[in-house]
């Protein structure tokens, strides 16, 4: 397996939380990871970790080691910022910038990096709005406020704000439970669709969701990592009793 971000013994403390417990995972180049177990098992924790947002957080350390391309993204010489140029993130609730139009929103982060000619930032806009399926439902009103999508349509425009920085990781955190079946549809098979530009991770409480969209699975349970591998074995043959009660519904 080539992989693109591996985890050595990572832990996450904050304060005397223990609340990430040494674990070891690989995350394969140009495939979909997903990551589940029940609420406060540490599948958030793990995910922010990756792109390095609990430097924002004083209570919190991280160690052990993870590992981008064999980088170690935690070495004091790495900018954070760069990191997370590399490692963009979807949240659970969709967050465009409410004071900025759908084509600012687009461009933000892109802008922040770069300066940037109009003719290149409206190539970039269009683009993006195309990869995630949005370009015909809004491209008569780019100057309109992103408030004015609805949430599924927002949940891609912050997607199409992720990739539009060029990333090469994408990390999603629940990016479709404040969604409708039909917009959560439409994310899982954009979803399908970015593994072939880029490595993503996704952390989800919809045990189907996971089993739909991705190509590996790991488990966790009380801060620790309690299994992982290929999806179908994971959700068919699991290896472990545990896994196999979560996955059937039989605790959590």
């Amino acid at each position: 397996m080539n992989a693109k971000v591996t985890l050595e013994k990572m832990s996450v403390h904050f304060g005397a939380n223990h609340a990430v417990k040494g674990v070891d995972l690989d995350f394969a180049a140009n495939s979909v990871t997903a990551i589940i177990g029940p609420s406060g098992c540490g599948k958030s924790t793990l995910l922010r970790a990756i792109n390095r947002m609990h430097d924002l957080v004083p209570s919190a350390r991280v160690s052990g080691r993870i590992m981008l391309d064999s980088h170690d993204i935690y070495e004091r010489s790495i900018d954070p910022v760069a990191i997370r140029r590399k490692i963009g993130m979807v949240f659970q609730k969709p967050n465009p910038f409410p004071a900025m139009s759908i084509y600012d929103n687009v461009i933000a982060g892109y802008k922040l990096n770069n300066g940037v000619q109009r003719s290149v930032a409206d190539e970039i806009v269009e683009s993006c709005l195309k990869r995630v399926a949005l370009w015909d439902e809004v491209k008569d009103r780019l100057k309109t406020s992103a408030m004015d999508l609805s949430g599924g349509q927002q949940q891609r425009l912050c997607i199409a704000r992720t990739i539009a920085v060029q990333p090469e990781v994408i990390l999603m955190d629940e990016p479709c439970s404040a969604l409708d079946p039909i917009a959560t549809l439409k994310i899982e098979e954009l979803i399908d669709e970015l593994k072939e530009r880029y490595t993503i991770i996704i952390v989800t409480h919809n045990m189907q969701q996971a089993a739909r969209v991705s190509d590996a699975t790991a488990f966790m349970y009380l801060g620790e990592l309690v299994e992982s591998g290929a999806t179908r074995k994971i959700f068919t043959t699991p290896e472990k009793r545990q896994t196999e009660d979560y996955i059937t519904g039989r605790f959590g």
